[in-house]
């Protein structure tokens, strides 16, 4: 009678964490950062269609990095959650926070579980008001969330970009600021970005109530010169 083959838990977890963390570091990285009246957030992304950046609420943006078909799942499924809750309850009642809470469940589930991690990291955004200060959570492929107040970088290089930001940042700077600081960091030292090479938006406090809007090639031209 023949052993059954055994893989102990441990190697199984550091091998599905090795598969994620590859998948998502071949891609390319995003950068949010907040500025003074907003958040900014910026990806190295050439695409004009398949955008790593997206609304999910009036006040709540969603990023990704990693593989686009299922982030964009995560993107499609946080909507639909916010419009029941925002239509059941309130609107006031959709929050970052508990969005955050639950991508991060089921991201621990399906990598606990599943034969196959999902290969992302995603980034809630929230803009803050009267009460709470801007929201940044960091969801990593594995369920780990970060709470972060003053900028995220999600995938590829995070520690060289995290630390380029970190050199320019300074508080309460302007989005222009902030736009040219994020690319900065995210082009690195042997690079040029332009503004056709990334996808930008914005979650600010003088678009409304709906604060999401995404840059224009010629809007993030004219704020990066």
């Amino acid at each position: 009678m023949t052993m059954p083959y055994y893989v102990a838990p441990e190697q199984v977890m550091k091998d599905r964490a090795e598969y994620a963390q590859k998948g998502i570091a071949r891609g390319r990285s995003l950068v949010a950062t907040v500025y003074e009246g907003g958040i900014a957030i910026v990806a190295d992304n050439p695409s004009r269609s398949l955008h790593k950046i997206g609304e999910i609420y009036d006040r709540i943006a969603f990023a990704g990095v990693g593989k686009y078909n299922e982030f964009d799942q995560l993107r499609v499924s946080g909507i639909r959650h916010a419009d029941t809750k925002g239509y059941a309850y309130s609107r006031e009642d959709v929050e970052a926070r508990s969005l955050a809470n639950l991508y991060a469940q089921y991201l621990g589930q399906v990598f606990t579980h599943e034969m196959k991690p999902l290969e992302v990291e995603i980034l809630v955004a929230e803009l803050g008001d009267a009460r709470r200060p801007p929201q940044l959570y960091h969801v990593a492929y594995e369920g780990t969330i970060t709470d972060e107040d003053r900028f995220a970088v999600l995938g590829g290089e995070t520690e060289a970009i995290a630390h380029r930001l970190d050199e320019q940042w300074t508080e309460g700077w302007g989005l222009p600021e902030a736009l040219r600081a994020a690319v900065t960091a995210l082009a690195g030292p042997e690079r040029t970005l332009r503004a056709a090479d990334l996808e930008a938006a914005v979650l600010s406090e003088g678009n409304g109530r709906r604060a999401f809007h995404r840059l224009s090639d010629e809007e993030l031209d004219a704020l990066l010169a």
